[in-house]
């Protein structure tokens, strides 16, 4: 099993020292999906959601949310990010969004939990906005989908089946 670098000798939780690290363009893209009542779905694409452009709010709320991370999870290390993007892919069957996001930085680590965070808010803040019309939508599937740069390299998570 790989040492787990957030604990130190004693097992006590310390920020990991990444000053020796290489600084590489470091990018990740997560991914999730959100599935509610084809009636939603209907709503949203036709601009008719109450609370108005759903997917530009939690488009923003994503890419904020990338930038907030390290306020949100202890022990990421604050980022300047060189890119966060987040992009939602409508389905039929089921019924909802595909939720993307990338991140990137030029740095000394990833940015892995960024992309995670941003899909995460994102699916968050449609379910926010839609919950009047909606209660039971599912967000689901979130992970990691790729990233490059850094001492390990590149990873890409298996293709899934299409649906959720």
């Amino acid at each position: 099993m790989t040492k787990l670098t957030h604990l130190d000798e004693a097992g006590r939780a310390r920020m990991v020292d990444v000053g020796a690290k290489d600084v590489t363009i470091r990018t990740a893209v997560a991914e999730g999906f959100i599935a509610m009542k084809p009636e939603t779905l209907a709503l949203i694409r036709s601009g008719g959601a109450p609370k108005g452009d759903v997917l530009a709010a939690a488009r923003i709320a994503g890419i904020m949310a990338a930038k907030k991370t390290s306020e949100l999870i202890p022990l990421c290390h604050p980022l300047a990010l060189t890119k966060a993007a987040v992009d939602f892919t409508p389905s039929e069957t089921p019924a909802g969004f595909h939720i993307r996001a990338e991140v990137s930085v030029t740095g000394q680590t990833g940015v892995e939990m960024e992309a995670l965070t941003a899909v995460s808010v994102a699916g968050l803040t449609l379910y926010d906005m839609l919950k009047a019309v909606d209660r039971g939508m599912e967000i689901s599937g979130i992970r990691l989908a790729s990233k490059t740069g850094g001492r390990s390299g590149t990873y890409e998570a298996p293709k899934r089946e299409s649906g959720s």
